[in-house]
């Protein structure tokens, strides 16, 4: 089959690929509102709100 990989292997990287891409957009969720959390205390080098 293509680059020598028998069709199991094609479906195993398929199913691999299709359950991480929801674990993805979680993350990536999770991950903006973090940087917003982040952003919204952030204080300056002397401990005062910027």
């Amino acid at each position: 089959m293509f680059f020598g990989l028998e069709w199991y292997w094609w479906l195993i990287i398929v199913v691999v690929v299709a359950v991480s891409i929801p674990f993805k957009v979680n993350f990536m969720k999770w991950w903006s509102e973090r940087r917003k959390e982040q952003k919204g205390c952030q204080k300056d080098k002397w401990g005062g709100e910027e």
